[in-house]
């Protein structure tokens, strides 16, 4: 009688000393600056596409409001870069990279793409997309595998650079997700927050039913916190130059009444309905959510499970934001409501024939301004950055405004229609800048108990209203480095993240170029007054 024989294969696992889940800004910061310390580093991203928003479609950067002299290392590095790219080909520098002022920084993504792509091939760093994380093994308080859809990866040392945190809470580290009630941490910028007029309109049907695009008649106690999400949106690429450009898809399956909301608000004289276009170079525009306006490209309340949907769940929603981006550009351009000089106007703007080919010219990447945040070691709040900047164990120094978008549409029970979210930009007054603080290497750590070889320096342990301003690239790309940086002193030295001495982790970020002394603080100033609501 004959046996047959089953062979068994072996699990392939690939190792490295740090591994980078996600490969957003700081993602990819952290990549570089682990594999400049000497260690070998895998960078996964789950998608297609490379950068997040830096690449992206973000391309008129936030840094313009920040303390650009602390912001060295990697993003002074990368923005050199881009300035090269462009003089290398015989093109004017589209901004002086070694001033740092407060002039307009802009490029195009596909240049953008290019450096970052050369950077990440410069290091050493080994680049794999379309790996979605699927689950995570660990033992006791050490994470031993990462399984994604498309392979098994093993490391000395993790670092979570995903806009989600998907990494952190798929190993069981605290997180939460939406707004802080005001008595938490003691933040007059949490809770409801009405910066903007009331539109006097009605957000009900006439059968009382909440028009499309109003999220609620009910936002809640204005004192307390809730699970929203400020909005999500594209930074979409456009032109008007005929010879690059590929006209904007027709959005299938058009409601004209999904605009009702927008249509009454034009009958009124509302503003603030559009979108905000800020030049680039190669006669192209970046296309923003305006943050003072009332209906624009962020899809008010449409983000708010995004954290908790799987792959498939997340396909869904970024569909139903490029949906309603591609029918609110339709309504803007050939709607009667709609003023005759904005139909015109927009009618002119098409997509980019040289960006973006991969997805048909439409940016790939989702602006996920917010999603899941930490629990760890050291909780940022607003204290941190307008009291309290100075800490002991700084890995980075932020300084973009405290700066919310819209988190929720309400109709007033009293007639009207608010806009209620947004944080208007928090400056130093006079300045047009933020207030610069400390991001303390504390803030990227989970609790010891939970997870000892996992930093996380774009999910930080942060509230809701301190994230409205670690959250841009910049502070990002500054964080991931530091993140990085830590990621490889752990795995050569074998020891937790947490036991890693700072005055080690210190000298190698100035060694990477670093700044992280505070600047001199402003003239003392009051904090501007939260407006109240109407």
């Amino acid at each position: 009688m004959k046996h047959s024989l089953t062979l068994i294969t072996p699990l392939r696992v690939e190792k490295a000393d740090v591994v980078v889940y996600g490969s957003t800004p700081g993602g990819f910061c952290a990549a570089i600056a682990a594999a400049r310390e000497g260690a070998s580093v895998i960078l996964l991203e789950p998608t297609p596409h490379v950068g997040g928003l830096s690449t992206g479609g973000l391309s008129h950067c936030d840094s313009n409001q920040m303390r650009r002299e602390t912001l060295m290392g990697l993003f002074d590095e990368w923005h050199r870069r881009v300035v090269k790219d462009y003089t290398d080909r015989g093109l004017p520098a589209p901004y002086n990279a070694t001033l740092k002022d407060g002039a307009k920084w802009t490029f195009e993504p596909h240049v953008a793409m290019r450096v970052t792509m050369a950077m990440l091939k410069e290091a050493g760093v080994h680049v794999l997309t379309g790996r979605y994380l699927t689950a995570v093994k660990k033992d006791r308080a050490r994470i031993t595998l990462l399984v994604t859809k498309n392979g098994t990866f093993s490391a000395k040392v993790f670092v979570d650079g995903s806009y989600e945190g998907d990494l952190m809470a798929a190993a069981g580290v605290d997180w939460t997700i939406g707004r802080e009630g005001r008595a938490e941490k003691g933040e007059s910028y949490a809770g409801k927050q009405y910066p903007k007029t009331k539109m006097n309109i009605s957000g009900l049907d006439d059968a009382g039913k909440l028009l499309p695009l109003v999220t609620t008649a009910d936002a809640g106690p204005d004192d307390a916190g809730d699970k929203n999400v400020m909005t999500y949106s594209f930074r979409l690429c456009l032109t008007r130059n005929p010879a690059n450009r590929v006209l904007l898809p027709a959005p299938k399956n058009y409601d004209p009444a999904r605009f009702e909301l927008a249509r009454r608000a034009f009958k009124t004289d509302v503003r603030g309905i559009g979108l905000d276009l800020y030049p680039l170079p190669g006669g192209k525009l970046d296309g923003n959510n305006s943050i003072r306006g009332q209906i624009s490209l962020g899809l008010v309340g449409g983000c708010n499970t995004w954290h908790s949907a799987d792959e498939a769940g997340r396909a869904k929603i970024w569909e139903a934001h490029k949906q309603y981006t591609l029918e609110l550009l339709h309504f803007l351009r050939t709607d009667l409501a709609v003023p005759k000089k904005v139909r015109d106007d927009l009618s002119s703007l098409g997509l980019c024939k040289d960006e973006f080919a991969a997805t048909d010219h439409f940016s790939p990447a989702l602006y996920v301004r917010e999603s899941r945040r930490m629990r760890g070691m050291y909780m940022l709040s607003q204290r941190d950055i307008l009291d309290s900047p100075q800490k002991d164990d700084p890995i980075a120094v932020s300084s973009f405004p405290i700066d919310s978008h819209d988190c929720q549409r309400i109709a007033l029970i009293d007639g009207g229609v608010i806009n209620e979210g947004t944080i208007l930009p928090v400056r130093v007054p006079g300045t047009g800048l933020g207030y610069a603080y400390h991001v303390p290497y504390r803030s990227v750590l989970p609790q010891a108990t939970q997870c000892t070889n996992l930093l996380v320096p774009i999910a930080l342990s942060s509230t809701h209203v301190a994230m409205s301003s670690l959250r841009i690239e910049g502070a990002w790309m500054a964080i991931g480095q530091g993140a990085g940086v830590a990621a490889a002193l752990s795995a050569k030295r074998n020891v937790a993240v947490q036991n890693l001495p700072y005055p080690v982790l210190r000298e190698r970020l100035l060694a990477q170029g670093q700044v992280l002394p505070l600047p001199p603080p402003p003239p003392k100033t009051t904090v501007p007054k939260v407006p109240s609501k109407p």
